[in-house]
């Protein structure tokens, strides 16, 4: 299909992806948004679009995937990100002392969590930590990605029992 063809065809479903774009961001502009990144990746993956199917299937699922991406990706951003709170010199200088005894505790009860790990759980989830995506930590550690996943999840249910105790402390909550 050449290109004049295909943008013209992805063009005429535009005021659809609109629509649907909407309900996702419930916002004007976001939706703008949505929908032009949309159509940017449809047009820079025209190649795997396969003549004869449904474009506005295969546009819509372009736009989900966008729009789930995202929205983990700011989701991500949010919980590394306080947002919620101004923080003022008094603010630090009030809590600086305090925060340097809790932090050597917190700290040594993390080290001491990590080594009750095995190391089947310990690798992938310092892996998941350092930022690593699943996939990769799949492919270094030659499993499949659902175990990796698995151990990651049971890495964090045996962190979380042996932290709890920080967890009636809402700035030392453990996700």
């Amino acid at each position: 299909m050449k290109n004049i063809t295909f943008n013209h065809q992805i063009n005429t479903h535009q005021s659809s992806l609109r629509s649907f774009a909407i309900r996702f961001t419930q916002n004007i502009e976001d939706a703008n948004d949505l929908v032009q990144d949309t159509l940017l990746k449809a047009i820079r993956y025209s190649e795997l679009y396969k003549e004869g199917t449904n474009l506005r299937g295969w546009l819509y699922t372009i736009m989900r995937n966008t729009y789930i991406n995202d929205y983990r990706r700011q989701s991500k951003k949010l919980s590394i990100i306080s947002t919620e709170e101004e923080l003022t010199s008094a603010h630090l200088l009030k809590s600086s002392t305090n925060n340097q005894v809790e932090n050597k505790f917190l700290n040594d009860d993390i080290f001491k969590a990590l080594q009750m790990l095995e190391p089947a759980y310990y690798t992938p989830f310092m892996k998941y930590f350092e930022g690593f995506k699943y996939h990769e930590i799949a492919e270094e550690l030659d499993i499949p990605i659902g175990t990796v996943k698995t151990r990651i999840h049971m890495a964090r249910q045996v962190l979380k029992k042996a932290l709890r105790i920080y967890s009636n402390n809402p700035s030392l909550t453990i996700n």
